[in-house]
């Protein structure tokens, strides 16, 4: 698009970030997120001009690809799934520099030829180049990979120069605190951490990114971010899709370790965090972890502040969908969650007494996530509740999914010759402020890797202080087996449990 044909409000933003000569080697180039995100990520950055002149695109898998295949692979999946069109000459640029090595994760000589591959590269280019190493395998070869990434002397790559390598880690970052750990150690044996970027493409998000810019860039919201105003907030990730064909992969996770361990956990780590000393990506990520660390130990057992369920038949947009049990690869007797509520309580100033509540499901009533801060409800002593006022608490929500933006509720009065109040919402949407070809969050990530800028990434430290919080929620709920296992129907808005988590501290769900 011609800059004279760009949103008004995109005008002057600047369109280049400094990646140096960069080769991205994608494990598991074969597999469903690099044709979905990765291959239209890094296609979609050629399109914004915000790849390096000297750009190299490298799969690694255990089937043998010959390079045209690989390219035409990678050209369909843009085709497929990319955001804008393929454009010939745009792809021509990338696929002149994208190849393919075969081997096994474990397999040392496969990682010594990806050191000659690279080398090769390198000399081609004349220059020195950094290595970005996506790792995007099922979480039982992340070991492997990076025991022979160090074997191989890959992560040892100009170590000492700004352009060193780097990995990106998908998640899941273990499947609890001892698992969590252990991965660090292995990572720490072979990386510095300054050289590994764990991933949650939530933080890539515009919205989840926006927080920070809402938070304190706006002097009207610092005042009233405290217990003094807050009532309580509210996080809610909801799908209306099952599990689909990932019933085997689910039955081994459930809904705590798959969106409230890491996406839901930075989403209040983010908006309660306090005020950084600098955007440095440090600083940013130092909050995070304190605020983490502050959130209490969670009461467990019945009664306590987590409840878990699974979804029942339904109902999906006019539709009738089976229950979690009757879903492919699932155990008769399953007793994993597919729906996850947890109540927290952060010990510290600005937010004592004031309840987060954290919800996510599957087969919920419709795909939404969102954050919404509920303020204190305005004293009713000019406006009494007696018929003719309606007067709610103000509510500001950020909608990461479907519709990013956010919303704001007041009150207001209703047009007439009574004085009748009335609760109205004030929107804004990026796809009508900015214009509907908003980056993906992949887009965002990889280029943030290349350019060394950890932000948007999980710290070491920070990713085991969520699963100090949530480790023993699970070891509860597997010591209690189906026992304490609450059901909802597809289509609705999730368990009675949930409801009564937060009905005992006087409040109810938001419906977004």
């Amino acid at each position: 698009m011609a800059d004279s044909q760009r949103h008004p409000f995109l005008h002057g933003l600047s369109k280049h970030r400094g990646a140096p000569p960069t080769v991205v080697v994608i494990f598991g180039a074969s597999g469903d997120l690099t044709a979905r995100k990765l291959i239209p990520a890094v296609y979609n950055l050629g399109r914004d001009n915000l790849l390096p002149a000297d750009f190299q695109l490298v799969g690694f898998g255990r089937k043998p690809i010959p390079d045209e295949e690989f390219r035409a692979l990678a050209e369909a999946a843009i085709r497929r799934f990319s955001r804008r069109n393929l454009d010939p000459a745009v792809w021509g640029r990338i696929a002149a520099g994208t190849t393919y090595v075969a081997g096994g994760y474990d397999e040392k000589a496969a990682f010594d030829r990806l050191a000659g591959h690279l080398a090769d590269l390198e000399k081609k280019s004349g220059r020195e180049v950094q290595v970005l190493f996506y790792i995007s395998t099922p979480p039982t070869v992340f070991a492997p990979i990076l025991l022979n990434l160090g074997a191989s002397g890959l992560a040892r790559k100009h170590l000492d120069q700004p352009h060193h390598a780097k990995v990106i880690i998908e998640k899941p970052f273990g499947r609890d605190l001892d698992s969590a750990r252990e991965l660090n150690a292995t990572i720490a044996s072979v990386f510095q951490e300054r050289q590994v970027y764990r991933i949650d493409h939530y933080l890539g998000k515009e919205t989840v990114q926006d927080l920070l810019v809402q938070r304190f860039a706006n002097a009207i919201f610092e005042p009233l971010w405290n217990r003094n105003f807050i009532d309580s907030v509210q996080v809610t990730v909801a799908e209306d899709i099952g599990v689909g064909a990932r019933g085997g992969y689910y039955e081994q996770s459930g809904a705590l370790r798959d969106m409230i361990q890491n996406h839901t956990m930075q989403l209040v780590a983010l908006t309660a965090m306090e005020p950084p000393v600098s955007l440095d990506a440090e600083a940013i990520r130092d909050e995070k972890v304190k605020l983490l660390r502050a959130i209490q130990p969670l009461v467990l057992g019945p009664g306590g502040d987590a409840a878990r369920a699974q979804y029942t038949a339904g109902m999906i947009g006019g539709k009738g969908v089976k229950g979690y049990r009757e879903e492919a690869d699932i155990a008769a007797g399953s007793a994993t969650e597919t729906y996850a509520a947890m109540r927290l309580s952060i010990n510290n100033w600005r937010w004592q007494g004031v309840p987060f509540y954290l919800r996510s499901g599957k087969r919920m009533a419709r795909r939404v996530s969102e954050i919404a801060v509920n303020f204190k409800c305005p004293p009713g002593t000019l406006f009494a509740a007696d018929g003719h006022f309606d007067l709610a608490g103000n509510t500001l929500s950020f909608q990461i999914q479907p519709d990013e933006g956010l919303s704001l509720i007041l009150n207001t009065k209703i047009p007439g010759l009574e004085t009748r109040t009335q609760p109205v919402k004030m929107n804004f949407r990026y796809a009508t402020t900015f214009g509907s070809d908003t980056p993906e969050a992949y887009e965002r990530l990889v280029l943030d890797a290349m350019i060394g800028d950890g932000t948007l990434f999980i710290r070491g430290d920070e990713a085991e202080t969520s699963w100090k919080l949530c480790t023993p929620v699970l070891e509860s709920w597997a010591a209690a087996g189906g026992g304490s296992m609450d059901n909802y129907h597809a289509g609705s808005w999730g368990p009675a449990a949930g409801d009564a988590l937060l009905a005992k501290h006087g409040h109810v769900w938001r419906q977004p």
